[in-house]
């Protein structure tokens, strides 16, 4: 794993909300705005921004943590901007805060932790659930 970065630097994700991202349950529209399901996954691919980077070959990065406080809706075509600032690092582990706005106005306050694990060890875990 490289030491690349430090407590407050950043990342950034733009998304255009798109039909698959809408608050749909099983086949049952909700609303036609951005669903808090679909904004927690691209918070946490923000926070994998780091992740990509951090890895060595034989690492992957597993997610141990997602807080979302979804503040306002996002419509369909909206374009979304994220934010990941890390605000841990402690050894393997990078615990992030993502903001997600659309133009000047706050969408969501998220948090995420990512872990950084060999695959080897990573496969082995998986292997003993079966």
């Amino acid at each position: 794993m490289k030491s690349i970065f430090k407590i407050g630097d950043q990342r950034v994700f733009e998304k255009a909300v798109t039909k698959s991202d809408l608050a749909v349950f099983e086949n049952d529209s909700v609303h036609d705005v951005y669903g808090t399901f679909a904004l927690g996954r691209d918070a946490e691919w923000s926070s994998r921004l780091f992740v990509l980077e951090m890895k060595d070959v034989e690492e992957e990065g597993i997610g141990t943590f997602l807080n979302i406080v979804h503040k306002s809706p996002a419509l369909l075509g909206h374009i979304v901007h994220f934010t990941a600032t890390i605000y841990n690092l402690d050894k393997n582990n990078i615990d992030c805060e993502v903001i997600a706005r659309v133009g000047d106005r706050i969408i969501a306050d998220c948090k995420t932790g990512q872990k950084i694990i060999p695959k080897a060890k990573l496969n082995l875990l998986f292997e003993s659930l079966k």
